[in-house]
């Protein structure tokens, strides 16, 4: 999502004439979008600022910029730390950017981080989001209701918001007529858009009928949110990828509880059922918090055993890392040794799981949407319909492509394999 907004913020700068630079000395704006999710995510704002400052130590000062939900957390704590930066813009009103910008002056330091998801969508609405890619995000939901203890997003994004739904489909649309074979929908709490009763199966049905699009994925979910019409869609959709992101946290119903995350061991297990049942095609990845305050052995042992069930195929694990402001900050945290005792482990048997899935697929022939050249311009990196790297020999006419991609080899992480046929298909 960071990667969206960040894309949205250029393409709206564009407007009062902005181009980008990857050469540090030649900007007369610096902008540093920022995100909260993960532990001293604010130092490496100051850190980064830090490396501004001296690179314009001898120039003219830029206009400095730090936008997103850390700005959104920490802004007068931000603006009173470090005089350097101007502007503080919280992730509902990057809209607002223009004005700000062209109406700024350098005694007047600017925090702008009121909750305006209607107002944002509304304006981003009237400027086309430009991509060229094979592989194009495209926000459908923002913020979270949930609560969930350890998680600052509803603080950071605010309350549920799901954008109008003909917004979303205008947008896929433009998209797909820019280029964008794939289209991976994203949110908060993606899974619990609802707009005037319209759903995630909806905007994918919809979506569906768009002939140039030929995948569609959605992330991130939460497990509460899996309702019987977006299970059922997995039964008929020939455009919705097999591979659900659906983060479980942690395989013990008492830590769940402790995260008040919503949900028991057992309905997030009857939702696997159920979606294996009718498409055993699908395959699972997840995110786990490891050692959160309160785990015992034998909670972390029904972790293990969720993972070793579920056969995860591709998941993030991270130790507890409290995010300030959230009910969690204060609580006792476990030993590090014992933490990270704890996530070898996990990540170990959620490693193996990947690895075995990439050797199976060894010697067979899978599709593979063709996504850009590698640096040395001599193969084509792709991804798989589980979103596994791919890398084969092949063109640059290749790029936008589904392709017969025969894998020859595997590592942890990448297949590697040789192009047979064209599926570039004509859907109608």
């Amino acid at each position: 999502m960071n990667e969206y907004d960040s894309k949205r913020i250029y393409d709206v700068v564009k407007e009062i004439g902005f181009e980008k630079t990857d050469q540090y000395k030649e900007a007369d704006c610096y902008l540093l979008n920022t995100c909260h999710i993960r532990d001293k995510a604010s130092e490496k704002v100051y850190h980064e600022i830090g490396r501004v400052k001296k690179i314009f130590r001898s120039k003219k000062k830029p206009l400095v910029i730090v936008a997103g939900c850390v700005a959104q957390a920490e802004n007068q704590e931000m603006l009173k730390r470090e005089p350097y930066i101007d502007i503080i813009l919280g992730p509902q009103a990057y809209h607002k950017i223009n004005d700000i910008i062209l109406n700024f002056t350098e005694k007047l330091k600017v925090e702008e981080t009121e909750f305006d998801a209607v107002s944002k969508f509304e304006y981003l609405s009237r400027i086309q989001n430009k991509v060229g890619k094979a592989t194009s995000f495209l926000t459908i939901q923002e913020g979270c209701d949930k609560f969930c203890h350890f998680c600052v997003v509803p603080y950071t994004r605010g309350p549920e918001y799901s954008r109008p739904f003909d917004q979303i489909i205008n947008e896929a649309k433009s998209l797909a007529d820019q280029g964008s074979k794939e289209i991976i929908l994203l949110g908060q709490n993606v899974n619990a858009y609802n707009y005037n009763d319209m759903r995630l199966s909806n905007i994918i049905g919809e979506i569906e009928k768009i002939k140039n699009v030929q995948r569609i994925r959605f992330t991130t979910s939460h497990p509460k949110d899996m309702t019987d019409d977006l299970i059922e869609i997995y039964k008929d959709s020939k455009k919705l990828m097999p591979l659900i992101h659906l983060p479980v946290q942690s395989g013990s119903d008492k830590i769940l509880n402790l995260m008040n995350r919503k949900h028991t061991v057992k309905e997030y297990l009857k939702t696997y059922e159920r979606l294996k049942k009718i498409n055993p095609l699908v395959e699972f990845s997840s995110d786990f918090i490891i050692a959160y305050p309160g785990e015992e052995e034998k909670d972390f042992l029904d972790t293990l055993s969720l993972i070793k069930e579920v056969k995860f195929i591709n998941s993030y694990s991270f130790i507890f890392s409290p995010r300030p402001g959230t009910i969690a900050e204060g609580l006792q945290k476990i030993d590090k040794k014992i933490s990270l005792k704890r996530l070898e482990k996990v990540q170990e048997i959620l490693l193996d799981n990947q690895i075995k899935k990439n050797k199976s697929l060894e010697n067979k022939i899978i599709e593979v949407l063709a996504e850009n050249q590698t640096d040395d311009k001599t193969k084509i990196f792709g991804r798989s319909e589980y979103m596994t790297p791919v890398i084969f020999d092949g063109n640059k006419k290749d790029v936008g492509k589904i392709l017969k991609i025969k894998i020859i080899k595997s590592n942890r992480n990448t297949l590697f394999g040789k192009m047979i046929d064209n599926l570039d298909k004509k859907v109608a």
